[in-house]
């Protein structure tokens, strides 16, 4: 069992920059790779971005590639999404997830964090 949360969500004007973190609990979290996901107004949950189990490896959305980055810290049980030059269009619910493979979610979740982008 993992249980994550989410925090970091706020709302910022286009441009700027937003840190979310997921923290988690659960001796299955280092071993999981874990991702991002967001669901905007009316539209399905989409995949961001995800990191392998080491935190060696990436991938990213074309969507937020050059903006985003996901890092993690297995000590401290948490993943983190850095995202600069935010668009309205990032305007979303974001959520934590794990164990992710080949961008599909896992079975874990967290309760989501908004994030809105508007001048």
């Amino acid at each position: 069992q993992v249980q994550l949360v989410e925090s970091g969500g706020g709302l910022v004007q286009p441009g700027g920059s937003l840190r979310l973190s997921c923290a988690a609990s659960g001796r299955a979290f280092s071993s999981y790779a874990m991702g991002w996901f967001r669901q905007a107004p009316g539209k399905e949950r989409e995949f961001a971005a995800a990191i392998s189990w080491t935190g060696g490896s990436t991938s990213n959305a074309d969507s937020v590639k050059g903006r985003f980055t996901i890092s993690r810290d297995n000590a401290k049980n948490k993943v983190l999404l850095q995202m600069n030059s935010l668009k309205p269009e990032d305007t979303a619910v974001y959520y934590c997830n794990g164990p992710v493979v080949a961008g599909r979610s896992g079975d874990y979740w967290g309760q989501g964090t908004q994030v809105t982008v508007s001048s």
